[in-house]
């Protein structure tokens, strides 16, 4: 194969940039969609191998193969293809720029990283960590070697060769039964030394020993000899990490002693649990860190398994030269690269702002902001070169020098947004796009990619033009540069239409993702992650322009590809059901969507938890539902319920629990109870205006409200005084013509009628139909 260069007549082979004891990875182009990959190969083994032997080598490649290509998480190395070529299995990934924190800690002279970096990669790992074990998979290999750390700050977890399914543990024993060291010794678990129950918490204690280890420098048992190393996981207590380095947090210290406790029962329950206590203790939002525990150590089985004799130590991050290793010796196969794709934390769906009408003879009752809405797009849309080239030869080259800062300057920027701080990370990459096109040229990837950057967190500042001009600028200069059907256009692209749909400019919107879904049809497949998150996309918008048949059809047939291909309990696949539901009660069809809302309420509340966001506004929808189809008696009930969770979660005060709070008020008058009803419209109104402003949409929602309950009180003077406030904010704020002011001047019409002042009302019934029509 070496020879040809060429697998099934579509990947071009280039260089090895990996090579193990089993396999070696190569950096090649993918010459159906013309992109840079890496492709892993399974080396050809000689008739002097025992044949079983063999047998179980193949099958684990092929476990890999099936494994990594079921996950679709940021934090995991994404699988393009799979096969056979000429007796040779292969594997067909992502090709990433980067290092593995072994090659990391190698670079930084086996000093430890700093504290901001090991803390980051404990968050990012535990998140990748958190979706593996919600699928069933257990890494059981996971070291500094298959972590790895992207140009952009990133976090990926790579090589799930000896993955274990959860579900299917009888077949694995077949594949480790065998005389094969399922693991490296550094970062083994105790259970896995002892032959016992291996499930997701050893994991963590791997987690445990990588972080261990960048953190002080060293794993926490340095020994040479493999097998007293497997003793000192099974029966050592490990130094606290401050015996080391004293500069290193208190809370690390005790998170990390918690992973390396020898029974799993004493480490935390899972890795989102890990990931919420990381960042709790990081930002101080949370309880303080409990102490670390003490394991009851004879309760690991003191008797090492019979295939750790003989075992050597393998490579680890602390272990031989501290110059660049051969390439015939790299035991791991980890990839690196000139691209690589984005891996900025971003949320599945934007949600955008307001709320949805639902007039009724009751009031007027507004759901939670849109659900599901435009998901962003993905792919390399923020992805670097490792090294900057002249645009077109017509540029000297920069001094590396720069170009290291620039590049560091860029994660920076990453890091801010991850945290949350948009303010400053619009910042910083408005900076670094000026200094990159000073000196890489307006139309250098690099650049283009500091821009998207900037676009995106302008997104995120509520600044939807601003950020559309900076998206118009990189999807232009991507299509002169990459061509039109390029992924980084295309994401550029989708990016666009996101922020002309937050525009209300849903027409234009609607013609961009149509091209750019048909783009990603005939380069990706109907099937791919990204097309199905642009006809996701497309749906959505198409709601917004009123094709509420379209939008529910579209819908209906992603989440059905959605299930198929990633389950239906996926967030993204709910996402999509979402959607279907809302479809559902735009159309009437009540009972469906409370139905739909249901199986998502309940779907999330067991991936995520009954007090995510996500599974809480699915429940509010169902509140919505239960008012529609006349149970307001239930849906009053579900929304004390669901004020008392947001609260608790989000505090009084926060958008969403006024929003249920406004729905728990909507459903008192459903029931007749006025009084109580105008109280909490008026409680909530107050809030509102202090928190959002006297003139903001939502509590000119809760003002209206009041007028309701008022007129339903026969108070008409006090809810025509009501209704002429919210009649005129609108008119101030949106126009005389908008659609929510002449709605506001009718009820003040309409209340001028029960005054017996017709006169007046019909004067106000003319000037209503004129700027209507």
């Amino acid at each position: 194969m070496a020879d040809t260069r060429l697998i099934q007549g579509r990947y071009r082979l280039h260089d090895v940039i990996g090579r193990g004891g089993m396999g070696e990875v190569w950096r090649a182009t993918d010459e159906s969609l013309g992109r840079r990959v890496a492709v892993k190969c399974l080396k050809p083994l000689g008739p002097q191998r025992d044949p079983h032997f063999v047998t179980v080598l193949r099958e684990r490649f092929r476990r890999e193969a099936r494994v990594a290509a079921s996950l679709q998480h940021r934090g995991v190395t994404v699988v393009h293809d799979f096969g056979e070529s000429d007796g040779v299995l292969f594997l067909v990934m992502e090709l990433l720029e980067g290092q593995n924190l072994s090659q990391l800690m190698e670079e930084n002279k086996q000093h430890p990283l700093p504290v901001q970096d090991v803390v980051d990669i404990a968050e990012q790992v535990a998140d990748a960590l958190a979706y593996t074990h919600r699928q069933g998979i257990v890494h059981r290999d996971l070291k500094p070697a298959n972590i790895m750390r992207l140009g952009d700050g990133g976090v990926k977890i790579c090589d799930f060769g000896i993955a274990r399914l959860g579900d299917n543990i009888g077949y694995t024993s077949q594949l480790t039964g065998t005389g094969i060291a399922m693991g490296t010794p550094h970062y083994m678990s105790p259970e896995q030394i002892s032959g016992g129950q291996v499930d997701h918490r050893s994991d963590l204690y791997s987690l445990g020993c990588v972080l261990y280890e960048i953190a002080t420098g060293a794993p926490p048992f340095d020994l040479e000899d493999a097998w007293a190393v497997l003793v000192g996981h099974r029966d050592t207590a490990p130094e606290p990490l401050r015996t080391h380095r004293a500069e290193l947090p208190d809370y690390l210290d005790r998170i990390v002693l918690d992973l390396l406790a020898k029974t799993p029962d004493d480490r935390p329950t899972d890795a989102g649990v890990l990931r919420r206590r990381i960042i709790s203790a990081r930002t101080g939002t949370g309880p303080p860190v409990p102490p670390a525990r003490v394991s009851d150590e004879t309760a690991i089985s003191r008797r090492l398994p019979s295939w750790a004799r003989g075992m050597t130590l393998g490579h680890r991050a602390t272990a031989g030269s501290l110059g660049p290793r051969p390439v015939a010796y790299d035991p791991v196969a980890e990839l690196t690269g000139e691209w690589t794709t984005a891996s900025r934390v971003v949320p599945p769906r934007d949600r955008e702002g307001g709320e949805r009408a639902a007039a009724d003879a009751g009031g007027s009752e507004r759901a939670a902001a849109d659900p599901a809405g435009d998901e962003r797009a993905t792919g390399a849309a923020g992805g670097e070169r490792v090294a900057a080239e002249p645009a077109g030869g017509e540029r000297a080259a920069a001094p590396p020098e720069l170009l290291a800062v620039l590049a560091g300057r860029h994660r920076a920027g990453l890091g801010l947004g991850r945290l949350g701080r948009w303010d400053e990370a619009a910042d910083v990459h408005r900076t670094v796009v000026e200094d990159r096109t000073r000196v890489l040229g307006p139309d250098h990837p690099d650049t283009l990619a500091s821009r998207y950057e900037l676009g995106f967190t302008l997104s995120r500042l509520a600044r939807p033009a601003d950020a559309l001009r900076e998206f118009v600028q990189v999807s232009g200069a991507r299509e002169r540069v990459l061509g039109a059907d390029h992924a980084d256009t295309l994401a550029a692209r989708q990016e666009t239409a996101y922020v002309l749909g937050r525009l209300g400019r849903h027409v234009e919107a609607h013609q961009v993702y149509v091209t750019v879904l048909a783009s990603r049809e005939r380069t990706m497949g109907p099937d791919h992650p990204d097309t199905l998150r642009c006809r996701h996309n497309l749906a959505f918008n198409l709601g917004r322009l009123g094709r509420l048949e379209e939008s529910y059809r579209m819908a209906a047939e992603v989440a059905e590809a959605r299930g198929r291909l990633l389950g239906d309990d996926h967030p993204d696949t709910l996402v999509t059901r979402y959607e279907v539901a809302y479809n559902l009660g735009r159309l009437g069809r009540w009972a469906e969507a409370l139905a739909a809302y249901r199986e998502v309420a309940e779907a999330r509340g067991a991936v995520l938890g009954q007090d995510h966001p996500d599974t809480l506004a699915a429940r509010y929808e169902v509140g919505i539902c239960l008012g529609r189809v006349g149970r307001s008696g239930d849906a009053l009930e579900l929304y004390r319920d669901l004020v008392a969770a947001r609260t608790r979660v989000l505090g009084p005060e926060d958008p969403e629990t006024l929003r249920a709070r406004h729905g728990l008020g909507v459903n008192l008058g459903r029931l007749s109870r006025w009084e109580e009803a105008v109280e909490e419209a008026r409680e909530v109104c107050a809030i509102r205006e202090r928190v959002l402003g006297a003139d903001h949409p939502d509590t000119l929602v809760s003002r209206r409200e009041i007028a309701v309950g008022l007129g339903w009180l026969a108070r008409w003077p006090d809810a025509l005084t009501v209704y002429r406030q919210v009649a005129e904010a609108r008119e101030r704020t949106l126009g005389p013509d908008h659609p929510d002011t002449l709605s506001s001047r009718q009820d003040e019409a309409h209340c001028l009628e029960r005054l017996g002042r017709h006169t007046e009302a019909a004067e106000l019934y003319r000037r209503a139909a004129a700027l209507r029509g």
